[in-house]
């Protein structure tokens, strides 16, 4: 039989279907041995399988269209037998010799795989999860908020009214074109994470126990130790009965897991608008002991936080929305510290601008 020939029928018997059949069948098994490459198996497909001129359009158009209707079934029968055989063919011809192309090219999962260069903890990040750590093994879950606030949630419920002086040692950055709004809904960039504290007890009824890491964003000029964005990590206990004796006791227990059991602290009167008593915080320092270095300007010791009892306005605020929050019924204590400045001390890092410059040459120090 020559390329592209089809002989005719010579009669619609079973016996000539047969025969027919098994002999296009022959031509294609001899022509499936010589399967070696991925050509030779793409000239086989197009040969039999092609849509325009495979040999099997070829017999079908020759055969079964031509074919009187009685006889159409037995000629498709046959003929579908005859297409699969094909399929068949050509698909065990990647398992034979023509698949040895692909198995040269085949990955080895048994050879060790290129090891992608780790990085390391940048210290402000490895500073913030020690800290909150601490305060998570206590008990305390973690807040998020938003760093565009409404002025309502970074001053107005923090017991910050219009004009108070408080609010201009804060040197806030405004989102601009909000003149037309009112004062409490102007957009500012957050200023503190205590927000997050307004926002949690409007959500959660008491108790509540959360610390709030975030970042934050004052009108700072930037120097050795200020910078337009910085870090803290607040932290609101609120329930029943809690005492100024709670919060001195958390924040010593917070301040020897962080530092070592050695740590001693102490705390000042201070002033803060949204605790009423508020204080500061100092440590003597974990560097010296307590008898004078650098570090701890040969004090021996190091101011680290600000805190106090929540002041019953603040709760006010939130009563609108949780009654769980009732001045006579409940109390708590709130405390914030910055980030940035632990990890500076902890590290001895001079200039506050090394955590944002991304310069790998001093990063790569903490690896």
């Amino acid at each position: 039989m020559q390329e592209n020939e089809i002989p005719p029928l010579g009669g619609y018997s079973d016996a000539e279907l047969d025969r027919a059949f098994a002999e296009v069948a022959r031509e294609v098994e001899k022509t499936a041995v010589s399967l070696h490459s991925a050509e030779d198996k793409e000239q086989f497909r197009l040969a039999w399988l092609g849509r325009k001129q495979g040999r099997l359009k070829l017999i079908s158009d020759a055969w079964l269209k031509s074919a009187p209707p009685e006889a159409k079934k037995q000629i498709g029968q046959r003929f579908n037998a005859l297409k699969a055989e094909i399929e068949r063919l050509l698909e065990m011809a990647g398992d034979g010799p023509a698949a040895s192309e692909l198995d040269a090219e085949a990955i080895d999962i048994t050879l060790p795989g290129t090891r992608r260069k780790l990085g390391a903890e940048h210290p402000l990040i490895k500073t913030w999860n020690e800290i909150v750590s601490v305060f998570q093994r206590m008990g305390y879950s973690v807040g998020v908020g938003p760093e565009i606030e409404t002025d309502y949630y970074n001053f107005e419920s923090l017991n910050f009214p219009p004009g108070h002086p408080a609010r201009d040692t804060q040197d806030t950055l405004v989102v601009a074109g909000q003149e037309r709004k009112p004062l409490r809904d102007r957009l500012l960039m957050r200023t503190h994470t205590s927000p997050v504290q307004i926002r949690t007890m409007e959500q959660q009824p008491p108790p509540l126990r959360i610390v709030i890491p975030g970042k934050v964003h004052r009108n700072d000029a930037a120097d050795a130790t200020h910078y337009p964005i910085f870090h803290q990590v607040e932290g609101l206990c609120v329930d029943t009965n809690i005492t100024f004796g709670d919060l001195k006791g958390t924040l010593d227990f917070a301040m020897k897991a962080f530092f070592g059991s050695s740590v001693k602290t102490r705390f000042f009167p201070s002033f803060f608008p949204f605790t009423e008593p508020s204080a500061d915080v100092q440590i003597s320092c974990p560097f010296c002991g307590g008898s004078g270095c650098r570090k701890c300007k040969y004090s021996g010791w190091i101011e680290l936080l600000g805190c106090g009892m929540v002041d019953p306005a603040v709760f006010g605020f939130v009563q609108g929305k949780q009654p769980g929050y009732d001045p006579k019924k409940i109390s708590g204590f709130a405390f914030g510290m910055g980030i940035d400045r632990i990890a500076m001390m902890k590290y001895g890092i001079g200039d506050i601008g090394l955590l944002y410059s991304g310069d790998l040459r001093f990063l790569e120090q903490f690896a």
